[in-house]
């Protein structure tokens, strides 16, 4: 009972600072609506200064929070993208900030047309559990070169690491500029309920879809970043080696638990047990053991671990052949939450791990005939988040491209499109809405304002009634044809 109260208490409290932090960002973007370049550019270096000031120290949260995640591969997957990103936005914030010259027809000349990128407001950011300081930071860094407010809620499965985040961010900025709340899910959902100016959540399809209803409240515009089953599609002709040694990075990376991590393989029915081969193979290179290998990540939480396992049992009992991929045959199902990436071959859509969102190191197998049947496949599905294609055809890419819909692609690679900064990041359909990154990332979080402009001369008074005249006459017979 006690605990209870407690939590509430504290649910009660972080409610609380939501609203304060909302109005005092408000009324700061009243007396500061355009913030200047040199600003701008001064915040995005202070946000670099404190990851980079505490790097050791995010590394350490992070850790704790999975009980075992690899310093390094924090490091490549939130740490360095982040600060990638940070020093493209510097470089090219000042050609964003430009009003774009448009054309003005022969019609309503002498005059300009220029498109004004216009601050919004105050833009809220929903965080996961799986990257919690990259995809933290990264609309972050969207909405303070756009020069927003930016409020957010950190994923109270991270303890650790959003308490540090949220300490670090309060020394770093005012909190008329920047504020982070922790809490639990009733927090969250009162967050998304507040009239943000734009609200960016990342996470499930399930939670988006709530998430999308709260803000739908006050018309709040949303980016939703979301999962799905994002295939990998194997040719009939790459070398299975490069095909098993990418695929196996993309999905141990971080234990599968990625919302762009290869979901299923497609592969040529006379390769799958090549396939498979090749994966122990190129896996055992990369992870020889498991169990004390700090490179290897666990499972985040008892809730996340409990429910893969019950993907594997049901599987199993509708006839799937589970092949595990433990190269030193160890232990691991005495509390240390880690997980062997496991195969599975015959899996049918009747399956839970091929109904939902895999988020961790299960990887189906499946036979295909041809590459019209494995893109018929994918496309019989939801639009899912990435699309990975192995094949150095490029005629064979090029039909991949053209024939099927997804956030975006890898061509003989996995996950290295979300690292790109002079491209959006994005879903499409349940995978998501909206995208960020780079320009577009910008885009997103400016009001692309048109603004026409004329002086003395008025051209359009030619147009004004009386209508009838020979004037009227001759511009009809000039633009109505």
């Amino acid at each position: 009972m006690v605990a209870n109260v407690v939590q509430v208490t504290d649910s009660k409290k972080h409610i609380e600072y939501v609203g304060r932090y909302f109005e005092e960002q408000r009324e700061a973007f009243r007396r500061n609506p355009m913030p200047a370049l040199s600003e701008r550019r001064a915040n995005l270096k202070r946000l670099k200064r404190a990851l980079l000031t505490h790097e050791t120290q995010l590394t350490e949260a992070i850790d704790r929070d999975f009980s075992c995640r690899s310093a390094d591969e924090t490091r490549i997957a939130e740490i360095m993208p982040s600060i990638l990103a940070i020093d493209y936005t510097i470089k090219h914030l000042d050609q964003w900030m430009k009003p774009s010259k448009r054309k003005v027809s022969m019609l309503f000349q002498p005059a300009t047309n220029k498109v004004h990128y216009q601050p919004l407001g105050v833009c809220g950011v929903i965080v996961p559990w799986n990257y919690p300081v990259f995809l933290a930071v990264g609309p972050m860094i969207s909405a303070l070169a756009a020069g927003n407010r930016v409020m957010v809620k950190m994923s109270e499965f991270t303890p650790h690491t959003s308490a540090l985040f949220k300490e670090l961010m309060e020394t770093t900025f005012p909190l008329d500029l920047v504020a982070v709340v922790t809490g639990e899910a009733d927090v969250a959902a009162h967050f998304s309920s507040r009239p943000f100016d734009h609200l960016l959540f990342t996470g499930s399809t399930t939670v988006g879809k709530m998430v999308m209803k709260a803000a739908s409240e006050h018309l709040t515009p949303v980016t939703l970043e979301l999962g799905g089953k994002s295939p990998a599609i194997i040719s009939t002709d790459v070398p299975l080696e490069d095909a098993a040694h990418r695929l196996a990075f993309g999905k141990a990376i971080n234990a599968g638990q990625t919302c762009v991590a290869p979901d299923y393989v497609l592969c040529p029915a006379d390769r799958v047990q090549t396939f498979v081969d090749e994966f122990r193979k190129q896996f055992a290179g990369l992870y020889p053991n498991l169990r004390d290998n700090d490179d290897y990540t666990a499972i985040i939480n008892d809730k996340q671990y409990n429910r893969l396992q019950a993907y594997l049992e049901d599987a199993k009992r509708k006839g799937a052949e589970l092949v595990e991929i433990n190269p030193a045959q160890e232990n691991l199902s005495d509390g240390t939450r880690k997980m062997a990436i496991t195969l599975v071959l015959n899996a049918r859509d009747d399956m839970d791990l091929m109904q939902d969102e895999i988020f961790g190191p299960i990887l189906p197998v499946i036979g295909y005939d041809t590459l019209d049947q494995a893109i018929q496949y994918v496309n019989d599905r939801p639009r899912p988040l990435s699309l990975y294609y192995f094949g150095y055809e490029t005629e064979m890419q090029d039909h991949v491209l053209n024939q099927t819909h997804s956030g975006g692609v890898c061509i003989n690679d996995t996950l290295m499109h979300v690292c790109q900064d002079d491209m959006p990041f994005g879903g499409i359909g349940t995978s998501g809405m909206g995208h960020y990154h780079g320009k577009e990332g910008f885009l997103t979080f400016s009001h692309a304002k048109s603004v026409f402009s004329k002086q003395r001369f008025n051209s359009s008074r030619f147009l004004y009634p009386p209508y009838g005249t020979a004037l009227h006459r001759m511009v009809y017979k000039m633009f109505i044809r």
